[in-house]
């Protein structure tokens, strides 16, 4: 019987952060995939509060929200440290992650919104670009020479904003304008690959979305 049990959804992005880190420790999981329009007994039950994904599920115990779910991995689990061992460095990554989740809404009413709020939500993305463009001049990871947390929780500027980009027709990201960023970002996911979803796929069910929704109207 498989003592950990993940509930998620395989598109995702806090569902993925969560996977990636019990595949780079090794942790064998019973993967439920969850209906997000019709969200299960087990996943309220386990998620009371906010009922969403990620929700992890160990001897019974329940973890929810992605980031805190990645650090007791990384603290439960044998196998490669997801945050670094020195104090200072493991402060700088949890720095650089709150950065990026807390961008999060701001990339959303980037993409979905429309008027003023799109437009201001696009001034703060603008800038977040700008920071992140600065930090890949001259390296790869947010923090040493390694792979980390704050790269993990990265995923959401790495793969996400570009597919919903695309899928919603809505430009942000140009090589003119923020070129460190641009080829890190195709770097993040030539070496990654394995750990995220296809980006054709997740553009093709974004894109069925918006065709639903039209179609609803």
């Amino acid at each position: 019987m498989v003592g950990v049990k993940l509930l998620g959804s395989w598109y995702s992005l806090f569902t993925k952060r969560v996977e990636w880190a019990l595949k780079i420790k090794g942790v064998k999981y019973e993967f439920i995939e969850e209906d997000l329009q019709n969200k299960s007994p087990l996943l309220i039950q386990s998620n009371p509060i906010h009922k969403k994904v990620p929700v992890l599920i160990h001897n019974g115990k329940h973890i929810c929200e992605s980031m805190v779910i990645v650090e007791y991995i990384d603290e439960t689990f044998e196998g490669l440290s997801i945050l670094p061992e020195d104090p200072y460095d493991r402060a700088i990554a949890r720095f650089w992650a709150k950065f990026l989740d807390d961008k999060w809404p701001a990339m959303i009413k980037s993409i979905f919104f429309k008027g003023e709020e799109q437009e201001k939500a696009k001034e703060e993305v603008y800038e977040m670009l700008k920071v992140l463009d600065n930090e890949f001049k001259d390296k790869k990871f947010f923090v040493g020479d390694n792979f980390g947390f704050a790269d993990i929780v990265a995923n959401a500027v790495a793969l996400w904003l570009g597919v919903f980009e695309e899928a919603f027709g809505v430009v942000l990201v140009t090589s003119e304008k923020f070129p460190n960023f641009c080829a890190w970002r195709d770097e993040y996911y030539t070496q990654n690959k394995k750990y995220l979803p296809s980006r054709d796929e997740l553009i093709s069910h974004y894109q069925t979305y918006i065709e639903a929704v039209a179609a609803s109207k």
